[in-house]
Formats: C-alpha cells, sequence, structure tokens
C-alpha cells in the first residue's frame, strides 16, 4: 500500500545565484527520475528500487541576503506554511553574514534545521556555537559540497522538523488537555467544598466533642452526640441557649468569644467544664470561625482530659514514690556499712564484757537502736508517703557535696563528674530531698545523653539580674539568684526537642525506657520553689541546664555532728575479705582473726583480682561485698576466683537488698548472701556454715559466659535524655 509523499519547505540563503540552482537541480531532479533510471541504478548497486511514495519532496525558495531570508521565514510563518530548513552561506556581503542570518532566523522560528555552507574558514565550528550555543538543529557543509550529502541533509533534517514539529503538537494538545482537566476539578472542588458546607456539619459521629454557635448571640446551633455525654444535657436542653445559661463554662465571654470578635486564634485553651450534675470536666477547648448561610457562627472543640490528669496525677504520685524507693536504696550501702560497723563492734565488745552488766546493757542498747535503724532502712526501700514540701535555709554547695558520692556511684564507671562551685554563696530557702531530686534528675539525664560516657560539670554561682537581662527570658525576674548548672558533653537537642522536654510523658527513650516525667518533675520542683529552668542545647554540643533559685536573707540553723567514738577486741582456715569499705574491712578482719581465722584482705575488686594468684591456694572462702569502686564488682571477683578453684566457698555481702542485684547468680539471705549490716554473730555463723565439710556448695558464682551487671539502684526517677 502506498502512502502520500511529505512535502516540505527548503529555503536557500547565499548570494551567489549558482548555488541556488545547483540546489535546485540537486533536490528537485530527484523527483523527476524515471523509473527506468531507478531500475538501473538498483541494478548497479545492487539494492531494491526505491518506493517513491517514501521520499519527501520540496519546494525551493531562494533568499539573497540575510535581511531577505528574515522577511521570508517571517512571511512563510505568517500564512501556516512555515519552513523546515534552510541552507545558509557564511559569507554574503554586503549585509549579515551567515552567522548573524541564523541567530535573526531561530529568534523567530527556533525549530528551523540550518545547514551552513561554506569554503572558508571566516568561523570555526567553536566560534559558531559560541555565537549561536549549542543546538541540534545546525550542521556544517563544506563546500564543495557532494550531491549525495546534501540529498541525505535534506532528507534527514526535514523529517526530524517534521517529528520535532508533531511532538510539539502533541504536547500541546496534551498542555490543553491537563488545562481543561484541571479547570473540571477546580470546579468540582468548589462544588464540593459549598456543598461541605451546606451539609457536612453532620459531625454527630466524632468522638470528639463539638458544638456550633452564632458567633453574634453565642447560642448553640447544633451539638453532637459526643458533646453531649460529656455535659450530660439532652440535645433539647442545649440548642437555643448559650453556655453562660447552662453554666458550662462561667468565663466563656471573656475568655473566648472576645478573642475571635478581636481575630485571636483560640488553640487548647485550658478550662473547666460543668456537666448537668454540676461536676467539673477539665478541657482543651478550640474555637474555630466559620460562615453559615452568610453568617458568622464559631466550631466549638472540647478535648476532655480529666482521665489524663487524673493520671498524671497517678504517674507523678508513682514516680515519687519510686524516687524515693531509689534514693533509700542509693544511700542503703552507705548507711548499712556505718550500721554493720555500729552493730558488728557492739557485738564484738558485748561477746568479750558480757560478764560486765552494765556495759552489757548499754551495747545491748547499741545493737537495738542499730537493728531498728536497719529496719527503718528496708522499709525506706518498700514504702513511699505524700507530704508537703518543708522549706528550710540550705547551702546548695553542701547539698551537692553530701550527693557526690552516690552520684558517682550511680553514673558508672563510663561518666565523670566533676564540680565548680563559688565560694560564699547565699543560701536559698528550699525543701532538700526536692532539691536533690532535682539535682539527681538533671545529673542522670546528662548520663543517658552520653552513651559513651563523657563528662558532667556541676556548678554554681550567684547571679544579680537586672530589668534589661530578664528581657526575653521566659519566667525570669529581676533580683538575685542562686543558678546551680549541670552540664555535659552529650549529644545536645535540636529545637524541636527542646521546647517540648519539660512536657509531662514526652521523652526520646525507647519504649518501656521512661515515663517522659524527668524533666517535668524537675520543672514542677523548680516552679513550687519560685524558681525557674533555663536550657542551653544544640545537636552535638552537649546541653547546660540552669536552675536559679532564689536567695533568703534567713541564716541556717548550725548542723550538729555526731560524735564518732572508736571502738577496740574456732577455726584453721583462710578467708579472703574484698571490702571496699576501710572501717568495715578493719572490723570484719578483726572478728575474724578473733575467732582464730587465717584473713587476707583486698580494698577493692580490681585489688582482689590482681591478689588472687598468689594467694589462691591457701583461701577457703571468699568474703566479697557486692557493690565496689573501680571495673570489678563482688560477682566479676568471684567468677574470676572460681575459675581457677571450682571447689571455692563464696559468700556475698552487700547493703542493698538481694532482689536489687540482676544476675544468674542465687543469692540466699543466710547461706550465701549477707545483707549489712550484720552482727558478729550472724557473720560466724554464715562463714561456719560455710566452711562444713557437709554443706552442699555454697559458691553459686556466675558462669563464665553471661556476664551478670550489678546494678546499683538509682536514687531518682528518670529524666528525658
Amino acid at each position: 500500500m502506498s502512502s502520500t509523499p511529505v512535502h516540505y519547505r527548503i529555503l536557500v540563503v547565499d548570494d551567489n545565484p549558482a548555488i541556488h540552482d545547483d540546489f535546485r537541480k540537486i533536490l528537485l531532479g530527484q523527483q523527476g527520475r524515471t523509473s527506468a533510471l531507478d531500475a538501473a541504478e538498483a541494478i548497479l548497486f545492487e539494492n531494491a528500487p526505491a518506493n517513491k511514495a517514501d521520499l519527501a519532496s520540496f519546494t525551493i525558495d531562494s533568499a539573497y541576503q540575510g535581511r531577505e531570508a528574515l522577511e521570508k521565514v517571517m512571511d512563510a510563518l505568517a500564512a501556516g506554511k512555515p519552513y523546515a530548513m534552510a541552507f545558509v552561506d557564511v559569507r554574503m556581503p554586503p549585509g549579515w553574514d551567515g552567522v548573524e542570518t541564523i541567530g535573526h532566523l531561530w529568534k523567530v522560528d527556533p525549530t528551523l534545521q540550518v545547514v551552513v555552507c561554506t569554503a572558508y574558514s571566516d568561523y570555526s565550528w567553536d566560534k559558531m556555537t559560541e555565537c549561536l550555543g549549542l543546538s541540534d538543529n545546525l550542521v556544517l557543509l563544506k563546500k564543495p559540497f557532494d550531491n549525495v550529502e546534501v540529498l541525505q541533509l535534506s532528507h534527514a533534517l526535514t523529517k526530524k522538523w517534521l517529528v520535532t514539529r508533531q511532538a510539539q503538537l502533541r504536547m500541546d494538545e496534551l498542555e490543553a488537555m491537563v488545562a481543561a482537566r484541571t479547570q473540571e476539578l477546580k470546579a468540582a472542588y468548589d462544588e464540593l467544598r459549598l456543598s461541605e458546607e451546606r451539609f457536612s456539619k453532620a459531625f454527630h459521629d466524632s468522638p470528639m466533642p463539638q458544638a456550633v454557635q452564632t458567633l453574634r448571640a453565642q447560642r448553640f446551633l447544633d451539638v453532637n452526640d459526643a458533646f453531649l455525654r460529656m455535659t450530660g444535657f439532652t440535645r433539647a436542653e442545649v440548642v437555643g441557649r448559650t453556655p453562660f445559661e447552662l453554666h458550662l463554662c462561667l468565663d466563656y465571654e471573656s475568655r473566648f468569644t472576645q478573642f475571635l470578635r478581636e481575630g485571636k486564634i483560640v488553640r487548647e485553651v485550658e478550662a473547666q467544664i460543668s456537666t448537668r450534675k454540676g461536676d467539673l470536666r477539665n478541657a482543651l477547648m478550640s474555637l474555630e470561625p466559620l460562615t453559615i448561610g452568610g453568617e458568622a457562627h464559631v466550631l466549638l472543640m472540647v478535648q476532655d482530659v480529666t482521665d489524663r490528669h487524673q493520671l498524671e496525677a497517678q504517674l507523678r504520685q508513682a514516680q515519687k514514690m519510686e524516687a524515693i524507693g531509689q534514693l533509700a536504696a542509693g544511700v542503703a550501702h552507705d548507711f548499712n556499712n556505718l550500721l554493720t560497723i555500729i552493730q558488728g563492734h557492739a557485738s564484738l565488745h558485748l561477746d568479750r564484757h558480757n560478764d560486765i552488766p552494765e556495759l552489757a546493757a548499754s551495747l545491748h542498747q547499741i545493737n537495738g537502736a542499730a537493728e531498728r535503724a536497719a529496719d527503718l532502712t528496708r522499709k525506706l526501700l518498700t514504702f513511699s508517703r505524700r507530704g508537703m514540701i518543708r522549706p528550710k535555709v540550705v547551702d546548695i554547695n553542701d547539698t551537692i557535696l553530701n550527693l557526690g558520692k552516690m552520684l558517682r556511684r550511680l553514673l558508672g564507671e563510663k561518666t565523670q563528674l566533676q564540680t565548680a562551685l563559688a565560694g560564699g554563696l547565699p543560701h536559698v530557702l528550699a525543701d532538700t530531698t526536692s532539691l536533690e531530686q532535682v539535682l539527681m534528675n538533671l545529673t542522670l539525664n546528662a548520663r543517658d545523653a552520653m552513651p559513651e560516657g563523657g563528662v558532667i560539670t556541676i556548678a554554681t554561682d550567684g547571679v544579680r539580674l537586672t530589668e534589661e537581662a530578664v528581657q526575653g527570658r521566659t519566667d525570669a525576674r529581676p533580683g538575685e539568684f542562686i543558678r546551680l548548672s549541670v552540664i555535659d558533653t552529650g549529644t545536645g537537642m535540636d529545637e524541636a526537642t527542646r521546647n517540648r522536654i519539660f512536657e509531662p510523658f514526652f521523652t526520646t527513650k525507647g519504649i518501656n525506657k521512661g515515663t517522659g516525667m524527668g524533666l517535668a518533675t524537675v520543672y514542677g520542683i523548680v516552679k513550687q520553689h519560685d524558681g525557674w529552668v533555663e536550657v542551653n542545647t544544640s545537636l552535638g554540643k552537649g546541653t547546660i541546664f540552669h536552675v536559679l533559685l532564689p536567695v533568703t536573707d534567713r541564716r541556717a540553723d548550725a548542723a550538729t555532728v555526731a560524735a564518732m567514738i572508736p571502738s577496740a577486741d574456732n577455726g584453721d582456715h583462710t578467708i579472703f575479705v574484698v571490702e571496699d569499705d576501710e572501717a568495715v574491712r578493719t572490723l570484719v578482719v578483726e572478728i575474724l582473726e578473733s575467732y582464730q581465722y587465717r584473713v587476707i584482705s583486698a580494698e577493692n575488686g580490681d585489688s582482689a583480682i590482681a591478689m588472687w594468684p598468689r594467694v589462691c591456694d591457701e583461701v577457703d572462702l571468699l568474703l566479697t561485698d557486692m557493690v565496689m569502686p573501680g571495673t570489678a564488682n563482688g560477682l566479676d571477683v568471684a567468677r574470676h576466683c572460681i575459675a581457677s578453684k571450682p571447689d571455692l566457698k563464696i559468700i556475698y555481702t552487700s547493703g542493698y537488698s538481694s532482689e536489687l542485684f540482676s544476675s544468674n547468680v542465687s543469692l540466699r539471705d543466710g547461706l550465701n548472701y549477707l545483707p549489712k549490716p550484720y552482727l558478729t554473730g550472724k557473720l560466724t555463723a554464715i562463714i561456719r556454715n560455710a566452711l562444713d565439710p557437709k554443706s552442699p556448695p555454697l559458691n553459686s558464682a556466675p558462669t563464665p559466659v553471661a556476664s551478670p551487671t550489678v546494678t546499683a539502684p538509682a536514687a531518682v526517677v528518670e529524666a528525658t535524655s
């Protein structure tokens, strides 16, 4: 089947008439060839005869100067019969040269395919592209040119022009279709918006209480079912009445409607809603202006947060109980060490001087008091109580120094704690326990921000703030203050996180890693003490928390210091005692030696491990504290010793409750675990039972594969990292 040949217009631009004749002979002569000539050519070149229907035909127009060519191109465009290509000579005096001509032609017809014809080197290719820019519509043809080359260029470039033109027409068609579809969608959207405005106010299934009111009269136009469930009213009782008439929110006019009339936006403003029964519900109210039927209305949205507030109160109480319990556990080790010394020396001398009634009675009183103190310690680990803060005159530096040892124990070996305390600071009026909780929450928060370890600095100084100094600082006010700063070298926070760190329930920790109440508690305690918290932080540069508390003119009561009165005095086994508290270690050694045991002692776990190769053969029983400074704790020492001496007897001792140790070792009170404080009789009894050959092995040492961790109880709730 034959197809209609495509016809193209070609413009020849050359100041030499002979060139025009040459192009006509080449391009138009091809169209007059006979079929016999085609057949002869096919036989000669062993090609099949070309189908003439597939060959394009040309119309040749001539222009002898650049301006004339521009006019012809413009006329062709106006007539709707544009040129497909142009052959342009480079040199055409006295007018534009070829490069200038091409530039003008492309300004009016950028799709024109151009062949530059030249026998000279007036313009290099680089020069041409510099003047005209890189274009795939430009081809260079050197004179004298080959006829076949001219034909090939003509057919190829005109075909390219046609394809490009068809693609552009298709693109224009598609753009028109897109524009039409866009207009249809816009019309549909406008119709949908109007429809929603008329009919989508049927919001009764929304779980959030909502209502529509008139702005002028504040009368309820409609309410949803959730609103009715929250307030207890019926729809008939609400519609047509105002919040004031229903006593829903007594300050509704002053707090909400007035804002809308002034053009202000109301978003989640705290309020109390009164129900039909008179109960008060805590709520966050938002108001959105809208227009219905040309009249101004208000969409009222109420978020009932009563249950959430109750949950917050429960969580705060649970956090308080946890903090007190952990605080007691944190001090239990040191406190029980003191009780161990008291009870141990009392028991030791009671055994020696039991025949002196007056002395024995006194020693019994000491033992009884120590037992009651130990009982109080155990109760502190279990119970908590509510109570108002009890402010008193406090030296904040003393509070920090008193907590220093415990904080270092809680922070762990990877975190270094240092202080920079200014001397001669005024006192503050504060509840000591609350102040300690603030300090420990901030310190542990800093630790959590440094998972690979780092440095925490606790600093204090006095500041005097003027009116100018407090400008732009939230909650700040002029006056004299003590500034407590906790500085870490951790990961820091971005602005979005910093803006939310004091929100209840906000935490950056993983699931089950925190309640998100740590820093919220800090904020509440500081506000309760008439102070405020400032935060300076940026990602990768650490964080500084500044707690500012007002100074007081009151003088602190003189501290009462209890006087410490020093104490003074059948087996053939060797006992290895590992205890970091020197006083306890000395007491234990004295007691055991008085019972004729041979005793070797070490001041901490690292020293014990270093000594073990020298004493291994002679040791029959290891008596080790669980929590000690350094890299090795009691379980590490036991694991190390039992590896080389499997039949070694081991007794663990600690001021912490045995339930607080997370490991695969089974601790049994009275068998292989001796809680502090303990009496001399209990110490000697558990050792005698352990060394009895008839007793089962009591080492219960952790296996070398599982590396247990001794976790000292933190004396504070978690804080947001």
